[in-house]
């Protein structure tokens, strides 16, 4: 059942794909393994993670490729930019929080894979680390 408290709008660079989430973000925390930098082409990358059924496709169709087994990450195949991912062992979606439209509602809580971390990305001692995913 779709969370009707809230929703928050997102979408890509060249408006292609739109999308909304319906209620507030379950997480966010930035993520600094390897396959998502490679991904996102970045130190980092702050994902915000929604229930399935909270998330909604509003204009466009994202693109998905199967970067390692279980893993799909979705982008618009028209400018490129990096929206979502969701694996086999997941339960939510997460998107690319600086998708959305105010990206300041998925305000992150987490640094994970800190093993992975880039010398030159300085983390927040407020946030919690963790060198894996919990």
């Amino acid at each position: 059942m779709k969370d009707k408290s809230e929703s928050h709008e997102g979408g890509c660079l060249c408006g292609a794909i739109r999308y909304t989430l319906h209620g507030e973000p379950t997480y966010s925390g930035h993520c600094h393994c390897r396959s998502c930098q490679k991904a996102i082409g970045a130190g980092f990358v702050t994902w915000a993670g929604i229930k399935p059924e909270n998330f909604e496709m509003t204009q466009g169709e994202i693109t998905i490729c199967e970067t390692s087994p279980g893993v799909r990450r979705g982008f618009c195949g028209r400018c490129g930019s990096s929206l979502t991912y969701a694996g086999d062992d997941w339960t939510d979606i997460a998107v690319t929080a600086a998708t959305l439209d105010d990206p300041g509602v998925a305000r992150p809580t987490s640094n994970v894979y800190l093993d992975h971390q880039q010398s030159w990305v300085i983390i927040d001692d407020g946030l919690r680390k963790y060198e894996k995913l919990p």
